[in-house]
């Protein structure tokens, strides 16, 4: 990961990525070793199962940590936009579509979590609300052909 790459994030993105890496790094990996440790005092590694898994367990969590650790790093933390700005990353945005109503949040993609209505602003839909405003009407492409977005609120 180039240390010019700023990834932007929310506050609460960065907070909980950051509870992951001390979780990882504090409890698991640790919890990992000793498994591992115990598996190779049982003798024989070529028909230790739980070795092989224990070791493929800490390669695993072992690039998780760096992975997150490159993150953290290269964040750059976005805040809410301003008031009558728009949509942007951190705001929440009410949409209607099809006669139906839904609020996401607009975040970083380290923190998109579709499921939890939290969208990336790189995906299509987030990309098409960054700075519309209240009223404004967007149109997106969908496997199921273009949905047509009207912006209700901004928060």
């Amino acid at each position: 990961m180039n240390g010019n790459n700023k990834i932007q994030i929310t506050k609460e993105g960065l907070e909980t990525l950051k509870r992951e890496l001390e979780q990882l790094s504090e409890v698991k990996r640790p919890k990992v070793v000793e498994r591992l440790s115990n598996a190779r005092n049982q003798g024989d590694l070529t028909e230790n199962t739980d070795y092989h898994n224990a070791k493929d367990e800490l390669e695993f969590l072992d690039g998780r940590i760096d992975e997150l650790s490159g993150v953290l790093k290269n964040a750059e933390v976005i805040s809410n936009g301003k008031p009558g700005s728009g949509v942007g990353l951190g705001t929440r945005v009410t949409v209607k579509s099809n006669g139906a109503t839904h609020t996401f949040h607009i975040v970083g993609d380290w923190e998109a979590d579709p499921g939890e209505k939290k969208i990336s602003h790189t995906s299509p839909l987030g990309h098409a609300l960054i700075g519309k405003n209240i009223g404004d009407k967007v149109e997106v492409e969908a496997p199921a052909g273009k949905v047509i977005y009207e912006i209700l609120s901004i928060e």
